[in-house]
C-alpha cells in the first residue's frame, strides 16, 4: 500500500484553505482535513514557544508527496513549516479505491 497522510500545521484557515484547493484542484489529495485550535509547544531559536495553530491531515499517494510539499512550501507563512508524511498500513478496501481514484491524474 503505497497510501499516506501528510500532517502539516498552519497558523490560521485563510493559509490551509489555499493550501487545500490547490492540492484538490490538481488531485494531489484525496482529502484534506482540518482540526482547528491545536496547542503547539516547540523550541525556535532558543526560546520555548507556544502557539495556537491549525492541523491539516492531508490523504493521499506517497507519490504525490513531493509535488504536495513543494506547494506547501510555496503557500505557507512559516521559515520551517511542518510537512510530516506518516505511511497508512492499513485501511478499508473500499476507501483505498476511492483514494486512489480520487489522487488519478
Amino acid at each position: 500500500m503505497d497510501i499516506i497522510v501528510v500532517y502539516c500545521t498552519v497558523p490560521d484557515k485563510k493559509i490551509a484553505k489555499d493550501i487545500t484547493k490547490v492540492l484538490m484542484k490538481h488531485k494531489l489529495a484525496a482529502c484534506v482535513s482540518l482540526v482547528e485550535n491545536v496547542r503547539s509547544t516547540f523550541s525556535w531559536d532558543g526560546e520555548l514557544c507556544e502557539e495556537k495553530e491549525h492541523l491539516m491531515m492531508i490523504k493521499t499517494r506517497r507519490a504525490n508527496y513531493a509535488k504536495i510539499k513543494l506547494a506547501i512550501e510555496e503557500m505557507h507563512s512559516y521559515t520551517v513549516p511542518e510537512i510530516i508524511a506518516l505511511p497508512i498500513v492499513d485501511c478499508s478496501e473500499d476507501y483505498l479505491k476511492w483514494l486512489i481514484k480520487e489522487t488519478e491524474s
